[in-house]
């Protein structure tokens, strides 16, 4: 579902600083005392090995940051610049990263909820809103320059468009902005803005559901079953239209219904729910609810075929069962293993810089227009030939330009996110120090 947005993944902006660890310990006997959840725990074929008479300990496990879901982070992220880039339906199939992002952010909600919840609520948006502040001065910015007046737009027109752009200040509802602003043969072309303040819908769904957290988080305790699968089935009445709630009102509730399977999740896989259902089950009962989003999504294809994000029920299911296979095979890294571990830097990066590179990104793409245009101005592309081979190549060109923008953009404003979160600000926090006297210092452990 766009609501007039694109979509794709969203970062999660108040995650842990690097050296938090993830997640609880779940209890090894379900029927002992304190285990939350009367569910039958994963067989092993023996049990774990003690230390040997005599020995030494093991060591204690270090904390530090969860890489595997690290790595999931990055991955949704390069996936979305590809999806708004290509437009490639099947995308939203092989990888929900809408799905997999709330997962990962309602699990880290749930570890920080051991605060109180008015403080972790209050961090979260602090975390939040400067970062969107920065993006917000300058997409408004540029469209007041262009002509822009929210009290004449016709969709957003009188004291309403004045009052929407609160929403540029804090997300609760729909920001406004024009669908068609400045010129079609300017640098940019007219439907920018709408393209750039795509984006701003999962800041929006990402503050209602960290708002909701606490009472959400009470709820799964008492009773998990219900509330994991209560989503499910509010998507189903307020997504297939069987019940119609009008506006942005109604787009809001739906994305909450469609991720909110995914964001109970997360707390799933926090409490350790998620590791005492036998892998066989779970996996089995997550292959049949995906089977029936795309059975589902076979039968109500939208104008880009098999783009679930116009599907709801059919995005919500598929997510859904995707997600509980990736989290039931979690192997909870301290380290990116083998060749990963060639990718460390950028993922460290990736994951400090999500809300940068998310915010931006589709904007980015669009820059990339102008300068590649610029190269029809060669003299030696005056051929027909040498313009037949840019045309036929120029998305590959866009793909390859927006990753150093991207980079361009973490180094003007990503250091916002360091302010947001009360750290020192970084320019490039990809997990790298200096030693004392400005030579090459030993990497610190994932810290960005």
């Amino acid at each position: 579902m766009t609501h007039g947005y694109t979509t794709g993944t969203g970062p999660e902006p108040a995650g842990a600083p690097y050296g938090t660890s993830y997640g609880t310990p779940y209890a090894a006997d379900p029927n002992a005392a304190g285990t939350p959840y009367a569910v039958p725990q994963q067989r092993t074929t023996e049990p774990p090995a003690g230390p040997a008479a005599g020995a030494d300990p093991a060591p204690a496990r270090k904390p530090g940051r969860d890489r595997y879901l690290d790595l999931l982070r990055s991955i949704a992220l390069v996936r979305v610049v590809v999806y708004h880039l290509f437009g490639w339906a099947w995308l939203t199939v092989l990888f929900p990263s809408m799905g997999v992002m709330f997962a990962l952010a309602g699990s880290l909600m749930a570890r920080s909820l051991k605060r109180p919840a008015l403080s972790v609520i209050r961090g979260r948006v602090r975390r939040l809103l400067p970062p969107m502040w920065a993006f917000a001065v300058v997409v408004l910015a540029m469209m007041f320059a262009n002509g822009w007046n929210p009290t004449e737009d016709p969709d957003h027109g009188d004291t309403w468009g004045l009052i929407g752009l609160f929403n540029y200040l804090v997300p609760i509802g729909a920001p406004p902005y024009p669908w068609h602003v400045g010129s079609q043969s300017g640098l940019l072309e007219d439907t920018w803005a709408v393209q750039a303040a795509g984006p701003l819908w999962y800041l929006r769904a990402y503050l209602w559901f960290v708002i909701a957290s606490p009472l959400l988080l009470w709820l799964f305790r008492k009773a998990p079953w219900p509330t994991l699968l209560a989503p499910l089935g509010l998507t189903a009445i307020v997504g297939t239209g069987l019940v119609k709630i009008p506006g942005e009102t109604g787009n809001a509730v739906t994305d909450f219904a469609v991720y909110g399977g995914c964001w109970v999740l997360g707390f799933a896989h926090h409490e350790g729910l998620l590791k005492q259902i036998p892998r066989y089950v779970s996996v089995s009962c997550a292959a049949l609810v995906m089977a029936f989003g795309l059975w589902w999504a076979s039968n109500h294809l939208g104008p880009d075929g098999w783009d679930l994000n116009d599907i709801p029920l059919a995005q919500a299911t598929w997510s859904f069962g995707f997600v509980v296979i990736l989290l039931q095979y979690s192997p909870s890294w301290q380290e990116l293993p083998g060749r990963l571990a060639r990718w460390d830097k950028l993922v460290t990066l990736s994951n400090n810089r999500a809300v940068t590179i998310y915010l931006w990104h589709n904007l980015l793409i669009m820059a990339t227009v102008p300068i590649i245009d610029l190269a029809y101005k060669l003299p030696f592309m005056q051929s027909e030939r040498a313009v037949g081979a840019l045309d036929g190549a120029y998305t590959i060109w866009m793909f390859a330009l927006v990753w150093p923008l991207i980079g361009l953009m973490v180094l003007a404003v990503g250091w916002v996110e360091d302010l947001a979160a009360k750290r020192r600000p970084r320019l490039w926090p990809n997990g790298t120090k200096r030693a004392a006297g400005g030579r090459p210092g030993a990497r610190a452990a994932h810290r960005g």
